[in-house]
């Protein structure tokens, strides 16, 4: 049995790997009884990190992913016990991820379903946790998590936790190392805290960037633990830069070519879906992520009902990260998916329109209508216009006005949360001026490495700034704020309000500037307005406002955000 940290390097893990198979040879029994029975040494691992160690089986399967369990029961230092799945990781090789969040000395025991594995049953071996001594915000502050009040996320110590993604599809399956890096650097610099990607090859990916497949087959499916190697690193990396991994666990848009790229969520039996997640969840769920259980499908009706059994049979009534589900554009989520226990977070896509009726639906449909409704969950808008991509209303590519209005739209329409970002290469991670695959009318998107630096991404920064500055997880949507909306006469210019249940404050996103009259008297003292260039980052000045003359007036007509308060 083989231990080790994520914390090592590769190669300083291969390195290890050799050592250890050295001693094997030479001292088997003293290595054997240092790293199970007796745990002596005891290993250390930092809280909220990971413990990972391996077994090898000593039986003979002929698909060891479909054909034995094992299962690791911990045992906190309080006496509580957490079973955690181990996967299967090629050959003979098994391994368990574990992210322990309490200090002190921990123990451990395996079972398999296979009675007759003798080295898979019994095996026991024990770690200490010590407290995280570094700087990773995802350390420091612990797992993510739903808040007390269920609007927004937040971290194990209560820390406000706000969701800035960055939508990268193709980015863990197709990025190397080095391309990764860059990318994580990018976009860590300008405060992004989350990245969607998938898991498996879908529509828009036919293999991973070696050209693997992480599964093949139908029925029963068998799948490829070197290409699972690979994500390995890309989720390392991206906990590495403080940024939670949100992998789409299945993508299942009903649509496919004829190339024979294929959604797994359409092509394969539930029975194999429900397999395949299981041992995504095994090998990842130690790290910092949030599962998006399934990506682009419509989940009403028969289709709400098969996710609602995939998720219980996957979660059970809770999982242990935070879970979301990715719907297609313009479609929420069934009442009977919405109700259950293991679904933490209301995901939505406003899509890839510009048309009145696309403005609508964000502004005044279930976005901005189903927030108060029970359950209350935090209402994330997983996939708003992406920059540089062509409407399929104007035929005219997003710019970076267009994201920001649907950005600001987003978070203020509904308690604030969090919103995700989208640019047109870098979802599809083209390495070359390219039209993604399989995605037609989508326009010619740029090279990843130039994609990233598309001027939205920079107003990303801006907006997080701003919200930042503010006790953001206090904003509840405030459409009577104001005397009249002008989006009720055009929806393109449909003004956002908000404003913490104290009242005291307030924040008014104006997408065309201009003036809009504001109720005072449904704020307590406020007397000033400043103003927000959510461009630049920058503020423009202040001015004195009073019942008598309560509207606000921007500095020109782009577009503003408006801080409204006592001076």
């Amino acid at each position: 049995m083989q231990t080790r940290f994520l914390s090592s390097s590769r190669r300083q893990l291969h390195f290890a790997a050799k050592v250890f198979g050295f001693l094997l040879l030479v001292i088997p029994f003293a290595v054997k009884v240092a790293n199970c029975a007796t745990g002596t040494p005891p290993f250390q691992v930092a809280q909220w990190t990971i413990f990972e160690t391996a077994f090898t089986s000593t039986a003979k399967y002929g698909n060891a992913f479909q054909d034995v369990a094992v299962k690791v029961e911990f045992t906190s230092p309080s006496g509580r016990t957490i079973t955690v799945p181990a996967f299967w990781d090629a050959g003979d090789t098994w391994r368990v991820r574990f992210s322990p969040e309490e200090t002190g000395k921990w123990s451990y025991r395996v079972t398999a379903s296979n009675p007759e594995d003798n080295e898979l049953n019994h095996q026991d071996g024990s770690f200490t946790c010590v407290p995280y001594t570094g700087k990773n915000p995802l350390y420091v502050h612990g797992a993510i998590r739903v808040s007390a009040k269920k609007t927004y996320l937040e971290q194990a110590d209560g820390t406000p936790f706000f969701w800035l993604s960055d939508t990268s599809w193709n980015g863990a399956l197709k990025a190397d190392a080095k391309s990764w890096e860059t990318y994580l650097n990018d976009r860590g610099a300008k405060k992004f805290t989350v990245v969607q990607f998938v898991m498996t090859q879908w529509i828009a990916a036919a293999a991973n960037g070696d050209a693997r497949l992480a599964y093949q087959g139908r029925e029963k499916i068998v799948i490829d633990p070197v290409f699972f190697q690979w994500l390995d690193d890309r989720f390392k990396a991206l906990n590495d830069h403080g940024m939670v991994a949100a992998p789409v666990l299945i993508w299942d848009a009903p649509w496919s070519d004829f190339s024979g790229a294929l959604n797994p969520g359409n092509s394969l039996p539930d029975d194999q879906v429900t397999r395949l997640i299981e041992y995504i969840v095994a090998r990842y769920g130690a790290f910092q992520d949030v599962w998006i259980l399934a990506g682009d499908g419509d989940y009403r009706g028969a289709e709400a009902e098969r996710w609602r059994k995939i998720g219980r049979a996957v979660f059970g009534e809770h999982s242990v990260r935070p879970v979301t589900i990715h719907p297609t554009g313009h479609r929420w989520l069934a009442d009977e998916l919405v109700k259950e226990l293991w679904l933490d977070i209301l995901g939505y896509q406003s899509g890839h329109g510009d048309g009145p009726d696309d403005f609508r639906w964000i502004c005044y449909g279930p976005p901005a209508t189903s927030w108060k409704m029970e359950p209350i969950r935090p209402i994330i808008n997983l996939e708003p216009n992406y920059e540089g991509h062509v409407s399929y209303y104007s035929h005219k590519p997003f710019d970076a006005h267009a994201v920001r209005r649907a950005v600001y739209w987003s978070l203020l329409v509904s308690p604030t949360a969090g919103v995700t970002y989208g640019g047109h290469g870098v979802w599809s991670w083209e390495t070359r001026p390219a039209q993604p695959m399989n995605h037609p009318g989508t326009g010619i998107a740029r090279p990843w490495f130039e994609a990233i630096h598309l001027p939205g991404s920079m107003d990303m920064r801006n907006m997080m700034n701003f919200f930042l500055s503010l006790p953001w997880w206090t904003l509840r949507p405030a459409p009577s704020l104001l005397e009249e909306q002008p989006g009720d006469k055009d929806p393109s210019q449909f003004v956002a309000a908000a404003k913490p249940e104290a009242g005291d404050w307030a924040v008014v996103y104006m997408p065309v500037g201009g003036q809009v009259k504001v109720r005072l008297g449904e704020l307590t003292q406020a007397n000033t307005v400043r103003w927000f260039n959510p461009r630049s980052g920058q503020w423009a000045g202040s001015a004195s406002i009073s019942p008598a003359t309560a509207s606000i007036t921007s500095p020109d007509s782009n577009d503003w955000v408006a801080w409204i308060g006592k001076k």
